[in-house]
């Protein structure tokens, strides 16, 4: 698979999973979803920060090298434009974005890599994953 797209598919996966971060949580506040956006873009821009900061175009997959640090600016910077724009930052709203947001964004890499360790194991060939997770 093109690297260029294997990091858009990745990319689009972690955007998509902060999205479901903010409806799960307007939800469960009964917020209006029409008002997602309001929510939704200081995390958004911390993820672009994160994979930026990360190039995380490099290793799209990888736990540590872009999950991390794309986890961490995500919930940083979310939470600091949340502050410059009179949106909440109440210390258990931080907890509780910091733990789902990381279990979103390292979990389904580390949840891939398991899976294609477990397809492999016993095989001179790697497993069907690492096809698509290979850097070529």
């Amino acid at each position: 698979m093109d690297p260029r797209w294997r990091a858009l598919v990745a990319f689009a996966v972690d955007l998509a999973l902060v999205g479901v971060f903010v409806v799960i949580g307007r939800a469960s506040h009964r917020e209006d979803q029409a008002d997602f956006v309001v929510t939704f873009w200081p995390f958004a821009a911390g993820l672009v920060a994160g994979w930026c900061a990360a190039r995380g175009w490099r290793a799209p997959f990888a736990a540590a090298r872009t999950g991390i640090p794309a986890w961490l600016c995500t919930v940083v910077i979310g939470m600091v434009l949340r502050a410059l724009t009179d949106q909440g930052v109440q210390p258990a709203f931080v907890g509780v974005a910091s733990i789902v947001v990381g279990a979103f964004l390292l979990g389904w890499r580390v949840l891939l890599i398991a899976l294609d360790r477990s397809a492999s194991r016993g095989r001179d060939t790697p497993g069907p994953i690492a096809y698509f997770l290979r850097r070529k």
